[in-house]
Formats: C-alpha cells, sequence, structure tokens
C-alpha cells in the first residue's frame, strides 16, 4: 500500500481541492472559442454496426468520450462511469466488483464488448459480478452505450444493454515521423487511492502508429460517511498494460493489432467475512478471509477495408484470443480453507459485410467464440495440511463452450423522414462439461448439450421536422440468454448464507422489449425520453431445495421466470447562457418475475431482485471560458423498500427495512491549461453522508476529494 507520507497527502486532500477550485475557477489565461456539449455524444459503430448519427438511431444510446472519463467525471472504474446515465445503476459487492445494472438487468444479461469483441465469456455469473472492473479506464477513448435488446446484432447476454469500450488509438501526425505521449495521475482521499498511467507512441504520416500503455493503481480501505468510518479489508492492487499497432495498406484498408493485460490481487469480498460492516442492520459473514485475484489477457487483429467489390463496401474482419484466470482463497471460522480458481480460454472470430443497396444498407456477418474452461478447488485442514481435490471448481472442469451467430441487417430510408432497421440472427450454443459434480451423490457426470435460437428486432425513427430538431423513436427486439457453464454447472456460493448446485437441464430465456421515445436536438437544448417494457419469459432463476450442504441453503437453478419489466428514462442538457449548461436525468422502472421464495415447488410473482429505486441526477454547468469549466451535482435515490425473497435474505448487503433513499452533493471543475496540460478536481458526497447504493455489500465513500492532472506531450 502507499506509504504514510502520501497517506497524510490523501487525508488534507479535500482541503488542498478547496483551493484548487478557486484556482480553476478564474485563472488567468487566454482562451479559445467556447465548445458545445453534446448529450448523445457521437456514437458510430456500436449501436447498428456502421457509422451513424445519434439523432437517426432509433435506440437510447450514450457515448463517453476519454475526457469526460478521465479529466472530467474522473471515473476509478469503468462501472463508476455508467452512474449518472439513467437507467443504470452501479452496484458493488465489493470494491473491485462493481456491476451495473442496466434497465433492471447485470451480470451475465448485459453485454459488454472491447473494440467489438466479446468479455462475456460462458463461466459469467447470474447476478453482479467483477468482471467490466477488468477493463482499465485509462485505456479507453471512448465508451458506447446502447439500452435494451442488442441480441441481433451481438447474440447472447444483450438483454438489459450493450456497452462498448473502444480503446486508445496512436496520435497521428500531419506528415512525417511523430513521437508522442502521456502522463496521467489521479488521487483520491476517502478511497485512500492512487492511480498513474504513462504512454508512449509514434506515428508516420497517415499510414502507421503505435502505443504502448502502463497503468498502475493503488486502492486503500475506503472511508465511509461520518459514521461508517474506515471500511477495513476493501483495498486492492491492479496494473495494467496495452499496447497497439495500426497500419494503413492504402486509402481503404488497414490492420490493427493490439493486446491488452490487466493484473488485480487481493480484492476482498468482506461481507462474507468478519471484516464486514454492519449498517442498518445489516449482518456480516463469519469467514476470516475471502480473497480474489484475477488476471485477463486480450490479444486480437483487426482488418478493415473499403470499396471491396461492387457488392462490398465495408469488411471487417477480427480473429482474437481472451485469457481470464481467477483465484479465491477463502478461511472459515474454524480455520479450515479452500482455494478455487478457473481459467478460459476463449478464441473469437468475426467476420462483417456493409452492402448499399437500393434496399437500404445490409449489414450482414457471423462470430463465433469457443470457450476452453479449466477449473479446481483444493481444500485444506485448519493446521494448513492439504485435505482433498474437488472434482470441479466453481463450474465443470475440462469443459468447452460454443457460441456461433449468423446476424441480418438492413437499414432503409423510407423517404425523407423515415428509416427503418429490420434484423434478424441465428444463434447455436454448445456445451460439453466432462467433470461435473454430482451435488446429491458426489460423484463425477459429464454434460452435453446445445440449443438453437433464432431471433428478430423492427425498429423505426420519424423525423417530424426537416431539421432534424425532434425524432420519434419506437422498437420491438427480441433477445435470449443461453444456458452458459455458470448456470448448468456451478457449485459455490451465491447470495448470504446460500450454495448454489449444478442444475443441467435447462433452456435458454427469451425477452421481447418494447420501446418507443423522443430525441430532441437543438444547438442549445438536447433530450431523449424513452419508455420500454421487457417481456420475460423463461427466465432461470435460483430456487430454494431445502437442503444444507455445510451450513449454506443449497439452491439451484430453473427455467420459471417469467415477468416483466418497465420503465421511464429522460436525459437533457440546456444551455440557457453562453456560459451555462443545465442538465438533469430521471429514471424509474418497476417489475415482477415469478420465482421460489421457499423451498416449496410453488412459485409465486416477486418483485425484480435489486430493482432500481427511482433515481435523479441534476446539476447546473458554468464555462467562463471555452478551458474552464465548474459544475455541481446533485444526486437523488429513493428508498428501495420493494423487496424480493431473495433480497431479504441477502442481509449482508441489504437492510431488512430495504437500502435507505439518499441525497448526495459533489462540485467538480477543470482547467484546460495549455493543449498539452488540463488539471481537474471535485468533491464528492460533500455532506459526508452514509449511504450505499442497493444491493451493494459495502457503503460509498465519504467526503471525498479527487485530484487528475493529464499531460500530454
Amino acid at each position: 500500500m502507499i506509504n504514510s507520507g502520501f497517506s497524510m497527502f490523501l487525508l488534507n486532500l479535500r482541503y488542498y481541492t478547496i483551493f484548487i477550485f478557486i484556482f480553476l475557477a478564474c485563472p488567468d489565461y487566454s482562451w479559445s472559442e467556447q465548445t458545445d456539449i453534446n448529450l448523445l455524444g457521437e456514437i458510430y459503430v456500436t449501436a447498428t454496426r456502421t457509422e451513424k448519427n445519434p439523432l437517426y438511431i432509433p435506440n437510447a444510446v450514450y457515448s463517453i468520450s476519454s475526457k469526460t472519463l478521465q479529466d472530467e467525471k474522473m471515473s476509478r472504474t469503468v462501472p463508476d462511469s455508467l452512474k449518472e446515465i439513467p437507467g443504470i445503476m452501479v452496484q458493488k459487492t465489493a470494491y473491485g466488483q462493481g456491476s451495473p445494472y442496466i434497465r433492471g438487468f447485470t451480470g451475465f444479461r448485459t453485454l459488454f464488448l472491447i473494440d467489438g469483441i466479446r468479455l462475456n465469456n460462458s463461466v459469467f455469473r447470474d447476478g453482479p459480478n467483477q468482471y467490466w472492473n477488468t477493463v482499465d479506464p485509462l485505456s479507453i477513448d471512448s465508451i458506447e452505450i446502447i439500452k435494451g435488446p442488442g441480441s441481433v446484432l451481438f447474440g447472447s447476454d444483450a438483454v438489459g444493454g450493450t456497452v462498448n469500450a473502444l480503446t486508445v488509438r496512436p496520435r497521428y501526425a500531419d506528415k512525417g515521423y511523430k513521437t508522442n505521449g502521456r502522463l496521467y495521475g489521479r488521487c483520491a482521499d476517502a478511497e485512500d487511492s492512487y492511480t498513474a498511467r504513462g504512454e508512449v507512441g509514434g506515428t508516420y504520416e497517415k499510414d502507421f502508429g503505435w502505443i504502448l500503455g502502463y497503468s498502475y493503481k493503488d486502492f486503500g480501505d475506503i472511508e465511509g460517511g461520518d459514521h461508517v468510518g474506515k471500511q477495513p479489508k476493501t483495498g486492492y492492487d491492479e496494473w495494467d498494460g496495452d499496447a497497439k499497432v495500426e497500419y494503413r495498406f492504402n486509402a481503404d484498408s488497414g490492420l490493427v493489432l493490439a493486446h491488452q493485460h490487466v493484473d488485480q490481487d487481493d480484492a476482498w469480498r468482506t461481507h462474507k467475512t468478519i471484516y464486514g460492516g454492519t449498517w442498518r442492520g445489516t449482518t456480516h459473514g463469519s469467514e476470516k478471509s475471502r480473497v480474489l485475484g484475477q488476471d485477463r489477457d486480450l490479444t486480437y487483429v483487426q482488418y478493415q477495408g473499403k470499396n471491396i467489390g461492387p457488392i462490398v463496401d465495408v469488411l471487417k474482419l477480427s480473429l482474437s484470443y481472451q485469457n481470464q484466470q481467477e483465484v479465491e482463497e477463502r478461511v472459515k471460522s474454524n480455520n479450515s480453507s479452500d482455494r478455487q480458481g478457473l481459467e478460459v480460454g476463449t478464441v473469437g472470430v468475426l467476420t462483417q459485410i456493409d452492402t448499399q443497396s437500393p434496399f437500404g444498407m445490409w449489414t450482414y456477418g457471423m462470430e463465433y467464440y469457443r470457450d476452453a474452461v479449466d477449473s479446481f478447488k483444493k481444500n485444506y485442514r485448519a493446521d494448513g495440511s492439504f485435505s482433498s481435490s474437488e472434482i470441479q471448481g466453481p463450474v465443470a472442469d475440462d469443459a468447452s463452450y460454443d457460441l456461433l451467430g449468423i446476424f441480418l441487417q438492413d437499414d432503409i430510408s423510407l423517404y425523407d423522414s423515415f428509416d427503418l432497421i429490420l434484423g434478424s440472427r441465428y444463434t447455436y450454443s454448445g456445451v460439453d462439461a466432462n467433470d461435473v459434480k454430482d451435488s446429491v451423490t458426489g460423484d463425477k457426470i459429464s454434460i452435453s448439450d446445445h440449443w438453437d435460437n433464432l431471433v428478430g428486432s423492427i425498429r423505426a425513427i420519424y423525423h417530424l421536422d426537416q431539421e432534424d430538431h425532434y425524432n420519434i423513436f419506437a422498437g420491438v427486439s427480441q433477445a435470449f440468454r443461453a444456458p452458459n457453464l455458470s448456470d448448468l454447472t456451478r457449485l459455490d456460493t451465491a447470495r448470504s448464507n446460500e450454495i448454489e448446485t449444478p442444475a443441467p437441464n435447462l433452456d435458454p430465456e427469451e425477452f421481447i422489449t418494447y420501446e418507443m421515445g423522443l430525441k430532441t436536438g437543438f444547438q442549445d437544448f438536447k433530450s431523449q425520453v424513452a419508455y420500454f417494457y421487457t417481456d420475460i419469459s423463461k427466465m432461470i432463476v435460483r430456487a430454494p431445495t431445502g437442503n444444507i450442504i455445510d451450513g449454506d441453503n443449497e439452491v439451484t437453478k430453473k427455467n420459471s421466470g417469467d415477468g416483466y419489466i418497465h420503465g421511464v428514462e429522460i436525459d437533457a442538457r440546456w444551455r440557457f447562457h453562453p456560459e451555462f449548461v443545465a442538465f438533469g436525468s430521471f429514471a424509474w422502472m418497476d417489475g415482477e418475475v415469478e420465482s421460489y421464495p421457499t423451498s416449496d415447488a410453488k412459485k409465486e410473482e416477486e418483485p425484480v431482485s435489486r430493482l432500481m429505486p427511482i433515481t435523479c441526477h441534476a446539476g447546473l454547468r458554468w464555462e467562463p471560458k471555452a478551458s474552464c469549466w465548474m459544475e455541481g451535482i446533485v444526486t437523488i435515490a429513493a428508498e428501495q423498500d420493494n423487496l424480493s425473497s431473495s433480497d431479504k435474505l441477502d442481509t449482508d448487503r441489504i437492510p431488512p427495512d430495504g437500502t435507505p433513499g439518499y441525497t448526495v452533493y459533489g462540485i467538480r471543475a477543470g482547467w484546460d491549461i495549455n493543449e498539452s496540460m488540463s488539471l481537474s478536481a471535485s468533491v464528492e458526497n460533500l455532506t459526508d453522508k452514509d449511504y450505499r447504493i442497493h444491493g451493494s455489500g459495502l457503503n460509498e465513500p465519504g467526503m471525498n476529494a479527487i485530484i487528475a492532472a493529464d499531460y500530454r506531450f
């Protein structure tokens, strides 16, 4: 962890930050022309797999630039960067395990892409998990967020939404050879954290470029609000590395080769241990430690060519290999312990073709992913001596999982005011799990199965005026999720005091989302309003069996969750004065799904688990000069006491009467000193309030001062 001198600096950081705010507010500097804020961002690829103006996309879409991510919001993690988008709630089981809920879904019912390549694999767990936190926010150039089903274009898991992280690229010279670099630092006091990144790169003309990056992160124990105080064992360490090489063959074609690595160490799940804090009646576990470490590597090569032939306007090819490793070490209350983990190697292939025709822009292609999975579990006695090895770890050992998709989409412009997008996708998924432990007999069994699925979507947008100031959009989209290895073979702890056992006979989940909304785009006013209704069929839910295994309640999975989720999302920005911008958002959602509240084989309709409470964000931004800004923001979340039976049993994370509502204030400012150097500062949670995001295993930081510096050369 960081040394005592730096710790003292962090303790006083909030006071330094106050002076920095004063300094940033009125610097003595000559400024350039003011710039505008774009609510919808510049989304080009994710929503339709083709370049498209966001006002013409019949989905609720958002974009976060690297400037916003790193220099304005100064987000600690990728999940944190999404928390101010309406309809997204970032639950945190632990400090290193942020998991966004998008329109009521999280975990393996939301899809994360890195440069168009799936992060999701067949071992992703139900409910909140840590995998999105393995993407380094400092290596990202922009993030694109598409709400609602994306299964037609991106396959299984894209139910609540799809998020695509587009990574940093070389900064090209106008002519000749040019080298460049970057140094970035961020520190925060209530987080007791320090983050640093260095980049170096070079380019020649517009034909060749390369970039190398390294990030180091030291996260200490979180200081909660005015009563919670220090939350022990919440810190962890991480380092990340990335490299990218781009080569352009000619004006119409080029190649990209990239590699990324992340290494996280000693990320505790404290709510399962004696170190978990109690708050508003919550409990904590009896384990003496539960520590997670994980590594992830992604290597890919991608080709894009334009004007290939008479029927191929754009050709995209991608070949990738991703390796994910995770190890969990646990010491129980009786001093016995276990060590378990898994390794997943994923080969991915993508082919996409765009063809402009008299009948619209056709986008079609194929993608294939294959997971090879190994897992283990070893048990140790209280004296530390080896006891036994299990047949499997958290999921099946010696297993493979195949996911093949063929997709077709037609983007049609009908007249000058109406656009229609039709799409369909066929998916084949299959599993072969050789080493699975039968939870009843303890014997080794195997599971082999496969599924087919066909989904479609119809989406449209109508331009109410010739200037496209008002655009109405609507759509009906199917989504699905094939059972993965975690569904079929998981043998591991689930929620508080639960253990999940294998469930080999499962079918795909099915969803239909109906959506309509309005996008408004003026120079000084932009807004987006959407209503959605998602019909849920055959969702895989945990069901208690009534059995007790090693002191935990056994749960297994069934295709029994029929239900719905619906909600309203509103977002707007208004530049009512050349120097002032008002912004705000609102999200409301509700839903029910059939589940098993007791060990009886009787289903009941219950609230959707961990349903996002009514949440509002509002703020005012002051821009006295183009490169100088300051803004205040308030976040208001209502109490969430609409709990499912599983929520009520999850006493380590959810208070007995539900998660209290909260109002949190913050202020942040920034100054672009020149073209190379920028400074940013913020104070979050100005009133030092004790609060937690619904379903989380720890409280958010108290009054938290953050300073960041970004230097590019």
